[in-house]
């Protein structure tokens, strides 16, 4: 599960930089945050090495805010051109 919330963050930033694609990329960042999370839960009662989970968590929450910034940047520029 760390392999695949390392990679949904992988994804989800680099979607996550593209102005429209964000919203598309916020559905894996969720997921992605959720599976890593998950993870390091998992790994933390196993004792098991948790590089790549908290790896995963930190790149999805960076797309995670990352989009909600470009949101918030359109929707203040739709209303000031109002």
């Amino acid at each position: 599960m760390d392999i695949a919330s390392l990679v949904l963050g992988i994804v989800s930033l680099v979607l996550g930089f593209i102005p429209f694609c964000g919203s598309i990329a916020f559905i894996p960042a969720v997921v992605g945050l959720i599976l890593g999370i998950v993870s390091l839960v998992q790994k933390s009662k196993t004792q098991s090495p948790k590089g790549m989970a908290i790896a995963g968590i930190i790149l999805n929450a960076l797309a995670i805010l990352i989009i909600l910034f470009w949101i918030f940047l359109m929707v203040a520029s739709s209303v000031s051109q109002q």
